[in-house]
This record gives C-alpha cells, structure tokens and sequence, in this order.
C-alpha cells in the first residue's frame, strides 16, 4: 500500500503574525521577480565565467553517472561544499549514485574550508560546479545535460545573527534561489524529486515541546527562520500547481566533523585552546538555553531515507498530471542538551578549562531551546538517531585538532 501523502493544513484566521508572515513573503517574490532576471541575463558575465565548455560538460556527465548500484539515482546536490552537503554527496557516491554537486563558494566563512570539502569530493568522484542557484543559465544547461532524478537542495544562507547584518543575503538566497531552482525542475522532463532543507528555526515563539510537524509556525524568531517558513510555502505552491514531489527536512542543530566556523560547537572549541572567553547565554529568569544537538551521521541517514522514499513528481514540461508527494520532516536527536553541558564535555576532551562568562541572551532572533519529535521521521523513513553529544563531539574535537594541526589541512568524510 502506498504510503500517505503528508500535507500541512493550515488554519486561515488573519492573525498579526500570519499578516506580517505574508508581508514579507510577498515582498520577497517581488524582489525575486523584478531583480532576478538581471542577475542571470546573458550580459552578466559573473556566474557564468566558472561554467562551460567540452571539458566541463565531460566532468559533469561523468560524475553523474551511477556506479555500481542497479537503479541508482542521479542526483543533483545544491550547496555540496557546505557543511551537511558535502557528508551527503559523500554518502551518495559511496553507495553508487551519481552525484554532481553545484556550490557557489560564498564567503560568508572560511573559503579554504569549503575548498577543503570540494577536494575530498572530487576524491571521492563528485564534481562540483562552482556556480550559483541563482543563475538560471547555468540550471538550464545542467537539467539539459543531466537527466536528474533527484534534488537535494541544501544550499542556503545559514545562521541566525548574521540575518541581522546582511537581510537580502537570505533573501537572495533562501527565497529567490529556492524559486529559481524549482523553476528549473518544474521545466525539467523528467521532473525531479526535490529533497530540502528547511529548518527547526521555523518554529519560532512555539512553546509546545516537544517540536512536532503538526505545530504552529507562523511566528518566526529571526529572517532566517522566516525565509525557511516561506520557502515551506513556496514549495506547497509549486507541488499543487506543478507536481513536483517535495520532501522538507527541518534539521536540528547539526554538528560534526567538516562543521561550520559559526556553530557554537566549533568556536568554542577554538576559544577554548586559544584562553579566549566563552560567552554562555541564558534567558529570563536565568533560564537554561539548551538545542536539540544532532550528529552529522545521523542527518545523512535521515536524507538518504528521505531520497529513497520520494516518490515521483507528476509532471511534465511544466505541467501537472497529478496529486505529488507533500512531505515535511523532523531530523532531530529528540535529547535537548544545555549549552553548558556542552562546554564541559569540550573542557574534557580538550583538557583545558573553559574562561565562561554568562550573559544574558541577547534580542537576536536566537530562542532558549529546540526539541524535536522525530515520531513521523522514524515512522516513514525509519529515522533513528543514534549519536549521543560526548560521543559526537568526541569526533568532531579528533577531526578539529587534526584539521588544524601543523601537519595540515587533511581529513575524510
């Protein structure tokens, strides 16, 4: 029996936040409609330059080819030199899917770090294109090469903080992007499925814990959370007009080797062996901050299972033949753990201690606590997180002082 179609129903009562909610998602279309066209039009040049030619087109096809798995799936992996990107094209490859990867390198962190990733993919047979979701030339000519049957979009502009300097990065990024990829795969014949990510951030002022997919979330904390909730919406729209099979994956804090520079695991790692003061956060009242900690293996698991269960969009040439797939996800540790914890198993495993200095939260778009129920997730994809947070770390301190030792820049995924 197939398995049901999960669609989120929403109730339509006009409240402040859900009138504010579709504000800025309208105003973020009208960005994307009436600047977008110029930043992919043949006369800008700029990401267009790294792409192109007999070479290039060798190398993705290539790529793209299955190995050794009957039937394995061709996958186009958006962001595959991020952070969570490059552990699943990694797992893709390993099990023989072909794999082409497509990142543009921003430098919103460490570049050599992102460089880093890409090498071990090339290692690895994955090629990544350097290029941006942005450019519709490039997402054309990749669809017309490539006959793709699956997306996993995990390109995105990350972090809750840095929304508050740069607003029209997430914008770009997280809406417009998003837009113009499934502007792509709606085009596209075959259709693809579409795996992305989404985020727990989407939950926002929720207080019901733990987090379940059936909640609330109209009241987001931060633009980041607000651009992921609309990239929600932005998705339920192009599966019912469409058909485009689409899965969302609201991850939870994910830490691990390869991490990201902005994580709170990884600086602290590196103010801690530097003697330079950790800043611990609490709310009112001197409440707890504690986050759904969950290890990088365990999210890519989540992902492949996600992959493996799409079911096929329905369309065709841009046009619905229909109802397609609907899903929305939980991938969490369902085990929030307080951000003091996590120093001390950081002073442990580094053995030196932590300069803590408790401050209280500052009005950033931050909240106190994330907590996943993972029930649906392991109901539908068999989702089952098996990493505890001393363990995890345990690896990820291994990777960090290797990564950063005298000796190099070196490692594996």
């Amino acid at each position: 029996m197939d398995k049901p179609i999960y669609i989120h129903r929403f109730r339509y009562h006009f409240s402040p936040a859900k009138l504010s909610f579709w504000a800025f998602l309208s105003l973020s279309l009208f960005y994307f409609f009436f600047f977008h066209h110029s930043a992919s039009s043949p006369s800008d040049s700029s990401l267009r330059v790294l792409w192109g030619g007999a070479g290039w087109e060798y190398r993705v096809l290539r790529s793209s080819r299955p190995r050794s798995r009957a039937g394995g799936h061709i996958v186009l992996v958006t962001g595959a030199a991020g952070f969570v990107g490059t552990h699943v094209s990694a797992a893709l490859r390993r099990r023989g899917d072909g794999v082409v990867g497509l990142d543009n390198f921003n430098d919103y962190y460490d570049t050599s770090l992102k460089r880093g990733r890409a090498s071990l993919l090339v290692r690895a047979g994955v090629f990544v294109v350097e290029g941006d979701i942005n450019d519709s030339l490039l997402l054309e000519k990749l669809f017309n090469l490539v006959k793709f049957s699956h997306v996993m979009h995990l390109a995105a502009q990350a972090g809750v903080r840095y929304a508050m300097k740069n607003p029209m990065s997430y914008v770009n990024s997280n809406i417009a992007g998003f837009v113009n990829l499934l502007e792509a795969c709606k085009t596209a014949n075959p259709q693809p499925a579409i795996i992305w990510a989404s985020s727990s951030s989407v939950y926002g002022l929720n207080k019901k814990i733990p987090f379940s997919e059936k909640d609330r979330t109209d009241q987001p904390s931060s633009l980041y959370a607000a651009t992921k909730k609309a990239g929600e919406e932005i998705a339920h729209t192009y599966n019912h007009i469409y058909g485009l099979s689409i899965t969302g994956l609201r991850f939870f804090t994910v830490y691990g080797p390869w991490g990201r520079p902005d994580m709170v695991y990884f600086f602290f790692t590196k103010n801690i062996l530097k003697r330079k003061p950790v800043m611990i956060f609490e709310g009112p009242n001197h409440a707890t901050v504690a986050r759904d900690f969950t290890y990088i293996d365990d999210i890519v698991k989540g992902c492949l299972a996600a992959l493996d269960t799409a079911k096929k969009s329905t369309g065709s040439g841009g046009k619905k033949k229909g109802a397609a797939q609907l899903r929305v996800f939980n991938l969490g540790n369902k085990s929030p753990e307080p951000v003091g914890k996590l120093v001390s198993i950081l002073e442990k495993l580094l053995k030196v201690k932590a300069k803590k200095i408790v401050l209280p939260m500052p009005a950033n778009g931050d909240v106190l606590f994330t907590h996943a129920n993972v029930s649906l997730a392991q109901r539908e994809l068999g989702y089952k997180p098996t990493t505890n947070l001393q363990t995890g770390l345990k690896k990820f301190v291994r990777w960090y002082l290797d990564y950063y030792s005298d000796s190099g820049k070196k490692g594996a995924v």
